[in-house]
């Protein structure tokens, strides 16, 4: 069975590739509407170059340092394959994002909603189906080469490091650029000049549509890779480790174990083409119906066969229970993000615009700490539950596998993120091109739903990621322990205490790095777009045409400058304190770290996602409609929710991963 994961990685490519193939037989269009979007894939195209070119330096040095302190060819070997599947995965899937948004706006003119349903969705199944498979191609290939081998399996830990470092630079470096556009077009084209979004006139437009695609398609696309695989390296690694008492009332056999991870998301992804397929036949019907049909047949299916799979496993049945946790807990935390970023709350928040923008912070605000209750209690319930369901010394196998039946139906879910960018960028073509009310109205509502299923995402892509982060912290302890007799982390150890004050700066320190550098770009960009408003003749008559690739170049020069110091933070902080301190101040920090990265990144995910749907809420026609005072002052909100939410809140996911992985991957120099 050891070769079924990197098989069925590549026929999940090959799926990929056929569905690709689906989506450029639709019609691109002619005219403007093939020169706009050919604006939006050159942009996004250039942006991804760039960054990956100064992410392969980044990756060369710690290469050339695993090397270093390993003295072995495996480690750097795993960690050089994590970073490669990452950035494909990446790049391929906002690729095909930046090919499908065209054809779903000339699907929506000349075929109806269905049509332009299908064709946005198969352009996030690309994705989805991408970050799958090249998780189990990657890391199925290492678990054969020498992963199988408990005494080498430390070594596949590189692959993970590898994808935790693309993920970062690519959520933080996709976010920068995605909201200094958004919030410089926004401000200047909505509330300046009084402009309906996405007007052609507004030179930051396209700059605002290429975000879409590297921040909140290859980024998240980055950004849950590196948490799948992230669950399934932490659980091997804990099997590797487990005593033989735990072993015993487990199956007894060390290897199924630590198979049953890849064995899990390999039978997660069959789930996901199952559930790609349940949308495409249910597209008919109203896009969230068809969409959520999906997602939740896919779990239930996945659910099913990881019965039948733990018991040919030889595994007890109370790890097919963990399984269900997670997978359930993943459920519910994306329908507790729902509700507070499409439900009560956020009229709410737009009846608060009717006493200004103070009020609708202040409302915002309050929605997004609140949010955070539930989701945590889940996730304590999850912790509680697995590591009570497993024999004592094995509790800690039970919240990885949890995390990894949260994760495994990834390729679904995935694909239903990346659908709304898709749909988004569609809108925003369709109204440059001027394509007429009628065109407009599907891609609408196509994009309003694509709105609550990004918000129900970052819930899922929080909850996993602070998951899988508790499974590699276990990780992390259960290594150390195995080469330093009586290792543990108390409380009460001054070293420990340390630790987590210190783990407990970071994700402040990188929000705020990440928020201004949001804002000195929009600064920039606001500037520039305000400089053509003033000095090109005819622009806002519409008879001239705006100079969008300086606006595209502003962004991109911004994300690639800012995006280095927060990514050297999240690398070099283990490895300062883990040799500066100890092990278990590292140990210390890292539990810091995950509290207040979990809590920081739900109060501003779904804060931000509040305030977007609050605005959307309004331009409906509700308390006033577009251009009245309620309307300017939820923008305001928005345009302080759009780094919230999609490059702070992002960031925290991968802050703690990466430190976490780094530790992991450091723990036997440490010991």
């Amino acid at each position: 069975m050891l070769i079924l994961p990197p098989v069925l990685g590549v026929v999940g490519l090959l799926v990929a590739a056929v569905i690709y193939g689906v989506v450029k037989r639709y019609p691109a269009g002619e005219g403007l509407v093939t020169e706009i979007a050919a604006a939006i894939h050159e942009g996004a195209m250039v942006f991804m170059r760039r960054e990956y070119s100064i992410l392969a330096a980044f990756a060369l040095v710690l290469t050339v340092l695993l090397f270093i302190g390993f003295r072995s060819w495996h480690t750097p070997l795993a960690f050089v394959t994590g970073a490669l599947c990452s950035a494909i995965a990446g790049y391929v899937g906002m690729y095909a994002a930046t090919k499908a948004n065209v054809r779903t706006t000339v699907a929506a003119r000349d075929q109806g909603q269905a049509a332009a349903l299908s064709v946005a969705f198969y352009g996030g199944s690309i994705m989805g189906l991408v970050v799958a498979s090249m998780g189990l191609l990657g890391l199925g290939g290492l678990y054969l080469l020498f992963g199988a081998n408990p005494e080498h399996a430390e070594a596949i830990h590189g692959f993970g490091m590898g994808a935790s470092t693309v993920a970062l630079f690519s959520r933080v470096g996709g976010g920068i650029f995605t909201k200094s556009a958004d919030v410089g077009a926004d401000l200047v084209g909505k509330v300046e000049a009084g402009i309906p979004e996405d007007d052609p006139r507004n030179p930051g437009v396209i700059a605002d549509n290429v975000g879409d695609n590297v921040g909140d398609v290859a980024g998240m696309g980055s950004d849950i890779f590196e948490s799948y695989c992230g669950s399934m390296i932490a659980t091997i690694a804990i099997a590797s480790t487990m005593g033989l008492a735990a072993l015993e009332v487990l199956g007894g056999d060390r290897g199924q174990l630590m198979f049953a991870p890849l064995a899990l998301a390999s039978v997660g992804l069959i789930c996901s083409i199952l559930g790609i397929l349940l949308v495409k036949v249910a597209s008919a019907r109203s896009p969230e119906v068809a969409l959520r049909m999906g997602t939740i047949g896919a779990t239930i299916l996945f659910i099913l066969a990881a019965y039948v799979l733990i018991n040919s496993l030889g595994i007890g049945a109370s790890v097919w229970l963990c399984v269900v946790c997670g997978a359930v807990g993943g459920i519910v935390i994306g329908l507790v993000t729902e509700y507070y970023t499409g439900g009560k709350p956020v009229r709410e928040i737009a009846k608060g615009g009717e006493t200004g923008p103070a009020t609708v912070m202040i409302a915002g605000l309050a929605t997004g700490m609140e949010s955070v209750v539930i989701p945590v209690l889940v996730i304590a319930g999850i912790i509680f539950t697995t590591s009570s369901l497993l024999p004592e010394g094995a509790g800690v196998y039970g919240v990885g596998i949890a995390a990894v039946g949260m994760l495994s139906t990834v390729g679904i879910t995935m694909a239903i993120d990346a659908y709304g960018p898709v749909a988004d960028n569609a809108g925003g073509i369709a109204e440059m091109a001027g394509l007429g009310p009628e065109t407009r109205a599907i891609t609408d509502g196509l994009d309003e739903v694509g709105n609550t299923t990004a918000a129900i995402g970052k819930g899922f892509a929080i909850g996993a990621a602070g998951l899988a982060a508790l499974a590699i912290i276990a990780a992390y302890i259960e290594t150390v322990s195995h080469h330093v007799a009586g290792f543990a982390l108390n409380i009460s150890d001054p070293e420990v205490l340390t630790g987590m004050f210190l783990g407990a700066i970071f994700p402040f320190l990188v929000s705020a790095l990440t928020m201004r550098a949001v804002g000195d770009a929009a600064f920039d960009m606001i500037k520039e777009i305000r400089r053509q408003f003033r000095e090109i003749p005819g622009l806002m008559e519409g008879t001239a045409k705006p100079d969008s690739g300086r606006c595209v170049d502003i962004a991109t020069q911004a994300a690639l400058r800012k995006m280095v110091l927060p990514g050297t933070l999240a690398v070099a902080a283990p490895v300062v304190v883990g040799f500066g301190i100890g092990p278990a101040a590292l140990g210390g920090m890292l539990g810091g770290a995950l509290i207040c990265c979990v809590l920081l990144a739900l109060t501003m995910a779904n804060a931000g996602g509040a305030w977007d749907n609050a605005k959307k809420y309004i331009e409906k026609g509700n308390l006033g409609g577009k251009g009245s005072p309620v309307h300017k002052a939820a923008v305001v909100g928005d345009t302080v929710g759009d780094p919230f939410k999609d490059t702070s809140g992002p960031a925290m996911n991968i802050l703690i991963n990466v430190m976490a992985i780094v530790s992991l991957v450091i723990a036997p120099l440490l010991a």
